[in-house]
């Protein structure tokens, strides 16, 4: 019996190195980012934040209102009293109010880009995860896959050697439950794959290409605080206090400045008179309501500082974390790949025993056993060392 070829063949598939055309993550975030609602309608939060900072900009808070008004005696009298009165009103800026619109427009801006980036982080973080989860199931049916072809091949040598009289009942009947134990093996393995293939579906909106690369350390570890979650929590900090700062310019309505233009006569014999009059209207103050907004507004301010230092910590803590995992990982798979070469020695010599006739099949099939369970571990710290060092990059908040 030769199964030798079998497990360089399966060697080969679980090899660390991949090739270079595989797809990459950076097109699967790109297309994943594409599906996202926020994407879809990022131009237009764009526009609205532009609208903004345009009304800012503006010489007046707001647009001018015209008013036209008229007045005669024709229902009553008759005598021709007649008067026009056209007005044009505007709101005007408060004392420093109109630059602390701007900064709370410029702020709005940051914040919207910070935000923008920070997303783009959380979905790389979910591609990176169904990414390695497709990678593992398909590496286990690879597994599976060649250990079916294993037991079809030990089935058939014990099969013949039982027709010749060498082997018992006995030992076809456990060649026979091997075989159907990998049969079983691989079709859970497939269903996973399926799972996991209609799982970056849904989250890509495409197929998933073979292989599927791994990603690289950045040749410069970034400082933490260039992290994504870390600027868009600063970028809310600054919009607050933006909004506060012009909460305290605002301690009342908008004033309004409004020209009058009257033209008039008292009865048919008179001409029409002008007259010109300017109108100057100042709301008072409701203390009671600029208290409200500016309590709100410091409430917003304190509650936006807590979450940057929540969010900072979280982020040194996850990189801790992930660093801690990277080197768990590689330690461990060194340890699967000296596993993976002594039971393939094992598994030789109780072959050659086997065929030999010195060792029975029960001992080969642990042999076996071994082997398989040892590549399975091998496979699975591969992936989950090409996942670890995703993680270490998403707590880095390094884009794929």
């Amino acid at each position: 019996m030769n199964t030798n070829i079998v497990f360089p063949i399966l060697l080969s598939l679980l090899a660390i190195g991949w090739p270079a055309h595989s797809q990459t993550l950076a097109v699967a975030l790109e297309q994943a980012w594409s599906l996202h609602p926020m994407a879809v309608v990022s131009d237009l939060r764009q526009s609205e934040i532009q609208a903004r900072s345009d009304t800012a900009q503006g010489l007046t808070p707001g647009p001018a209102s015209v008013s036209l008004a008229t007045l005669g005696d024709q229902l009553t009298a008759n005598r021709g009293k007649q008067e026009w009165e056209v007005e044009v009103e505007t709101p005007l800026w408060l004392p420093g109010q109109r630059h602390a619109r701007q900064g709370e427009a410029a702020s709005a801006q940051k914040e919207f880009n910070a935000q923008q980036q920070a997303l783009r982080l959380q979905i790389a973080g979910e591609v990176r995860e169904v990414w390695w989860a497709l990678a593992a199931a398909r590496s286990r049916q690879a597994l599976a896959g060649a250990r079916l072809l294993a037991a079809q091949v030990l089935t058939s040598d014990v099969d013949r050697r039982l027709r010749a009289g060498e082997l018992a009942r006995v030992d076809a009947n456990l060649a026979q439950v091997e075989r159907l134990s990998a049969q079983a093996d691989l079709e859970d393995a497939q269903s996973e794959l399926a799972q996991a293939e209609q799982d970056f579906r849904l989250l890509t909106g495409t197929t998933p290409a073979d292989p599927l690369s791994p990603e690289a350390l950045p040749a410069v570890e970034p400082s933490l605080d260039a992290h994504p979650q870390l600027l868009a929590a600063a970028a809310s900090v600054e919009l607050a206090g933006a909004k506060l700062a012009f909460a305290r310019r605002s301690p009342s309505e908008a004033p309004t400045l409004a020209v009058r233009l009257v033209r008039e006569r008292a009865d048919f014999s008179d001409a029409f008179a002008d007259t010109l009059g300017v109108k100057l209207t100042i709301p008072l103050s409701m203390g009671a309501r600029v208290r409200q907004e500016l309590a709100g507004n410091r409430a917003e301010v304190l509650q936006s500082e807590r979450e940057y230092t929540q969010v900072q910590r979280r982020i040194a803590s996850a990189k801790d974390t992930a660093q801690r995992l990277l080197k768990t990982a590689r330690s461990q798979l060194e340890t699967a790949q000296t596993r993976v070469s002594l039971t393939q020695a094992n598994l030789a010599l109780a072959e050659k025993s086997f065929s030999l006739g010195e060792s029975d099949l029960p001992t080969l099939l642990r042999a076996r056993a071994a082997h398989f369970d040892a590549q399975a571990l091998l496979s699975q710290q591969q992936i989950t060392g090409h996942a670890a060092l995703s993680r270490f990059n998403q707590s880095m908040g390094v884009m794929p």
